[in-house]
């Protein structure tokens, strides 16, 4: 075999008149009658190579390259000259060619079933998936995969010159009741008993805290069983870090470092220092808690006036919960959205639709005004308006030519539906930038301030917002103590130690201060119904390590492949990963998940059950 002396990517003009050699894949093949062009392709870039009669290439090299074909794996030696045709000035080899003196295949291909180019309609996403080998050929995906690599290695050196350790944590971990669904792993030494993959190490990075290794850092997999969407995976990749002897300032500086270092060595990007706000604040101006700042739309509590008009649905909602504390999950508010223009850009059709969709989180409908030329209101509930419609549109800053969106609910309903009507009223509009480096601003925003709990709907129970191990905020350690399971309004006040970086209305990272005190976290527990006997079969190693000496500590977790997401601009977790899932958690290339034959079920004392098929439907 001929070695490479250089890759496809580093050839230049100042390369003149060497001898050299090359390996790679045929990119494209052209023939020209007394010349054969190849452009060849490694993960570097692409080469010209020219098979010239007149400079020396017999008739036995013309016939064998006169044979090759795309995708086709060569090896070959030549001389670097100046291209006769001219500078292509896509490649960065543009100016040189390489006229072959020895060519080797080795190894034809059968034709493939896409060309792995860029240029074009790709094929379809599930059938390029088959075929990942192929699609991780294209330019695109080798730049990706580079990208990563890029990632995790600035990611390495800046928290290795903090201090950092990089410590393994078990795969094979035990189930814990909180959080998403988890993979379980039959053992074939207990039988009965199973393994659940992490969904972060949560629990294991805890602990070495409470072991003295002070900073821990892991670029780790993380697993759980949810169906997989645009931007999440059964199996993903999360930077998970933890430090000793902090507050919630040391560790947000420290990662606020991580990020504008990240950002600047990967994209070449400066990034300010990042703006906060209360998780309240957020769920006030945008309905969401990883909102995105990259336009307006904000919407607003507009109670005290709607209490003024007579629409009918505003004043039934503010009956209700009216002694509850002002942002209390079950006191009734109105909402609203200022829309700049929206008397003319939100057609029918949209402000019809508007109300199906925020029915999907529970809100009634959505009411709508539109501004006139002469400042008056028409259209929807405008004629209830008029008593305060001087106030309103004082209260909105309304213009001649605007609109306004109303949602009226329980505050949980309200917030929730009124933050995801803004998504769709901006996306209808056009008003959100492109992302990643071709696209609009790096919005970074650290959310603070979370509440620690949170009523889960179809269970009746309180749940951790974070995680059950989040500490309450330091002043509000005291009601948490005091705090009854059956006093929903002061849990539901409760405001916790947590922290998340949001970028551009994603989530990218989440943390917080974590419990340290055996008697907080015994008391967490039993806020989220889990009895002393329930916590200690779940949770025993824990409780007793944080009853010896368990330092103050605090951490977070980077989604890495959200990260990647961003930095290239696609909404598609699946372009970032090597090897992705498909929507049903499948590998279309290995054919995972497969069937376990009896004797391996047998071996782990497992046995599977068929699942009946659905009767069909009478007629």
């Amino acid at each position: 075999m001929l070695i490479r002396t250089h890759t496809c990517g580093q050839l230049r003009d100042t390369n003149v008149g060497e001898n050299i050699r090359l390996n790679g894949w045929v990119n494209s093949y052209r023939d020209h009658g007394n010349l054969i062009f190849i452009d060849l392709r490694d993960r570097y870039g692409v080469t010209q190579l020219v098979f010239d009669p007149d400079d020396g290439t017999d008739a036995a090299l013309m016939a064998a390259a006169d044979k090759l074909r795309n995708e086709d794996v060569v090896a070959c030696e030549g001389v670097v000259r100046i291209r006769i045709g001219g500078e292509n000035p896509k490649l960065a080899s543009g100016k040189i060619e390489i006229v072959v003196k020895k060519l080797e295949v080795l190894n034809k291909t059968e034709p493939p079933p896409f060309l792995p180019e860029d240029i074009g309609n790709l094929p379809a996403e599930e059938f390029r998936s088959k075929y990942r080998y192929l699609d991780l050929r294209r330019p695109t995906m080798q730049k990706i995969l580079g990208l990563r690599h890029k990632a995790y290695q600035a990611t390495r050196r800046y928290f290795d010159q903090n201090g950092f350790l990089e410590v393994e944590t078990p795969i094979l971990y035990k189930s814990t009741p909180e959080g998403a669904r988890e993979f379980l792993v039959p053992s074939r030494h207990l039988p009965g008993n199973f393994y659940a993959l992490p969904q972060s190490p949560q629990l294991f990075k805890q602990i070495l805290m409470v072991a003295g290794c002070d900073r821990y850092m892991q670029i780790c997999r993380c697993f759980r069983d949810e169906d997989p969407r645009a931007d999440r995976q059964a199996e993903f990749t999360q930077i998970d870090l933890e430090m000793s002897f902090v507050r919630r300032d040391q560790v947000m500086a420290m990662m606020e470092g991580f990020v504008r270092t990240l950002w600047k060595e990967v994209m070449g990007v400066e990034v300010p220092p990042l703006a906060r706000m209360t998780y309240r604040e957020a769920m006030e101006r945008f309905g969401i808690d990883r909102p995105d700042t990259r336009y307006a739309l904000e919407s607003r509590d507009i109670s005290s006036l709607a209490a003024k008009c007579d629409f009918g649905v505003f004043k039934d909602v503010l009956a209700k919960g009216q002694d509850r504390p002002q942002f209390n999950s079950k006191r009734g508010v109105v909402k609203a959205i200022h829309v700049p223009g929206g008397a003319d850009k939100l057609t029918r059709k949209m402000t019809d639709g508007y109300t199906p969709f925020v029915k999907g989180f529970g809100a009634g409908g959505v009411a709508t005004v539109k501004v006139n030329a002469q400042g008056a209101f028409e259209t929807g509930i405008a004629k209830f308006l008029e008593p305060i419609r001087e106030d309103l549109t004082r209260e909105l800053n309304l213009k001649p030519g605007d609109a306004v969106l109303f949602v009226a609910d329980l505050y949980a309903i309200a917030t929730k539906a009124i933050g995801e009507l803004r998504q769709v009223v901006a996306r209808d509009l056009g008003l959100i930038p492109k992302s990643g480096a071709e696209g609009g601003p790096w919005n970074f925003l650290w959310v603070i301030d979370f509440p620690m709990f949170e009523k889960d709907k179809e269970s009746n129970r309180w749940v951790a917002m974070h995680h059950p191990f989040t500490s309450p905020r330091d002043d509000q350690l005291e009601a948490f103590l005091a705090a009854d399971v059956n006093d929903d309004d002061t849990i539901e006040g409760i405001v916790s130690a947590g922290y998340d970086i949001v970028l551009n209305g994603q989530e990218i990272a989440g943390g917080s201060v974590r419990i340290h005190d055996q008697a907080v976290q015994s008391k967490v527990f039993r806020l989220l119904g889990l009895t002393p006997e329930q916590a200690r079969e779940k949770f025993s190693f824990l409780l007793e390590a944080l009853a010896f000496g368990a330092p103050p500590h605090a951490g977070i977790a980077f989604g890495f492949d959200r990260l990647v997401m961003n930095f290239v601009g696609t909404t598609n977790i699946r372009d970032v990963i090597a090897f992705p899932k498909t929507q049903t958690g499948q590998d279309l290339m290995t054919g995972a998940p497969g069937v376990a034959n009896e004797a391996q079920l047998r071996d782990v004392h497992v046995k599977s059950i068929p699942i009946e098929p659905k009767a069909e439907p009478k007629a």
